[in-house]
Formats: C-alpha cells, sequence, structure tokens
C-alpha cells in the first residue's frame, strides 16, 4: 500500500510502498504529464513532477531508502494455508521537501485536467467524461494528492489548512509560463529553517508565495528570462545559483 508520511523535523514528505506501488505511481504520473513539449508552457513544473518521479524510480530500484512491514503473516496463518511465507514485506522510499511537494501537488491538477482534455477530445466536461472518471492514472494521482493533504492537515491548525488549500485552488490553472527557479528559492528558505515548530508555521507562507507571484516572483522572473535570452536557451536551462543546505530529514 502506498502510504506518504511526515519526516521528523518536518523537511519533507517520506513516499514508502513496495515495488508495485512505487512502480504504479511511476508510470500513472508518466502517463499524466505527456511527453517532453507536449504541453507547451508547462515545461517546467513538467520537470518538477519528472524529478519526484526520478526519486520514485530510484527508490524502487533499490538507490534509495528501505524498510520491512509486517504484512499480517504469522505461524499460525502459515499453517492455516499450508505454506512458508516472510512475515515482512519490502517496503521502498524516497523523500521530497515539503514546499517542492506541494508544488508538485498543485501541478497535478493542471496536468490532469490536460490529460483529461487530450483523452475526451470533443466533451465540454473532460473530467466528466465516461472515459475518464474511471480512469486509473488519475485515480492513481489523486490518491497520491490526498496523501499529501493529509499529512499536511496533522500539522498545521485547521485555520491554516483551509487557508492554504484556498490558495492552492486560487485562480486555478496557473502553472503554465511558471519559473520553477523560484520554487528552489522557496525549498532553500524552509529548510534553513531549524525548528520543526516554525517550519509548520512557514507552510502557509511558503504556499502563498508560490501561488501568489508576488514582487520576488517577478523579479526572479525577469532574471531567468534575461538569462535564458543571454544564452540562448529554455528558462528550464537556467539554474538558481544558491545551493541546498545539507539537512536532516
Amino acid at each position: 500500500m502506498l502510504t506518504i508520511t511526515n519526516t521528523l523535523n518536518l523537511t519533507g514528505l517520506s513516499i514508502s510502498g513496495d515495488y508495485q506501488d512505487l512502480d504504479t505511481l511511476y508510470m500513472s504520473l508518466l502517463t499524466i504529464i505527456g511527453d517532453e513539449g507536449e504541453y507547451g508552457d508547462y515545461e517546467g513544473a513538467r520537470l518538477r513532477v519528472l524529478g519526484l518521479m526520478y526519486d520514485i524510480r530510484h527508490a524502487f530500484q533499490g538507490d534509495r531508502e528501505f524498510e520491512f512491514v509486517r504484512n499480517g503473516m504469522d505461524a499460525d496463518r502459515m499453517r492455516l494455508l499450508g505454506v512458508i511465507t516472510p512475515e515482512n514485506s519490502l517496503y521502498y522510499t524516497c523523500k521530497i521537501y515539503y514546499p517542492e511537494a506541494l508544488f508538485v501537488t498543485i501541478a497535478l491538477n493542471d496536468f490532469i485536467r490536460l490529460y483529461a482534455k487530450k483523452q475526451a477530445r470533443t466533451a465540454p466536461f473532460p473530467l466528466l467524461d465516461k472515459r475518464i472518471l474511471w480512469d486509473a492514472h488519475i485515480a492513481t494521482a489523486r490518491l497520491f494528492q490526498s496523501l499529501v493533504m493529509s499529512c499536511l492537515k496533522e500539522v498545521v491548525t485547521e485555520a491554516s489548512f483551509k487557508r492554504i488549500v484556498n490558495l492552492m485552488h486560487k485562480d486555478y490553472p496557473w502553472l503554465d509560463g511558471y519559473i520553477s527557479q523560484y520554487l528552489d528559492l522557496l525549498n532553500i528558505r524552509y529548510l534553513r529553517i531549524g525548528d520543526r515548530e516554525e517550519r509548520a508555521k512557514a507552510l502557509s507562507t511558503i504556499v502563498k508565495r508560490m501561488v501568489e507571484q508576488g514582487k520576488e516572483y517577478r523579479q526572479i522572473e525577469e532574471e531567468v528570462r534575461a538569462m535564458a535570452r543571454e544564452h540562448n536557451c529554455s528558462v528550464e536551462d537556467i539554474s538558481l545559483v544558491e545551493d541546498y543546505p545539507e539537512v536532516e530529514w
């Protein structure tokens, strides 16, 4: 079963599951975000989802953390079934920074809408099209989103959670053309907060700055686009100069 939990220091989220759980999540995200360039100005957001997928893939390939989880089997049950089997299942784990996880959660709303529109073709409300209603890839992506939001609800106040949810749906959709280098700045700023409680309090402000695209965002956007023009490359090829700090999850 796919599980997502808050890390000890609230640095981010821990994503765990067996091989099938993580492989299913990976393939669903891969299908929903489409091919490179398929959704035009969404490439920056697509790359952030791909970043999460990279860690998920390396997790179920054995390149990240793992743990053994009780699977409900014991000596009595094995005797009843006439089998000998392990009492624990192997779960693979990867981690994601909190602002990054919330950004990906928001981005999936846009990609689900784009994917549904492509599949439904002529339907005026593609997410209600009968070919989409029971789509397994959308269901898996929605499960991921719901697990992330459940983790968030555990660590912030009820008022803060409502405020964050409202912000995440403000002026939806809005990720086309988003300068995702700004997310790196928000990640770094969040990680530099040393106290767990202060991190929880900061999440509302982080999301507000993420979605409102205020003065600071516009300044970063201007600098990134100018740099891309100067080097004759795409904005996705420009990296933030500032380094990520070392953290304890």
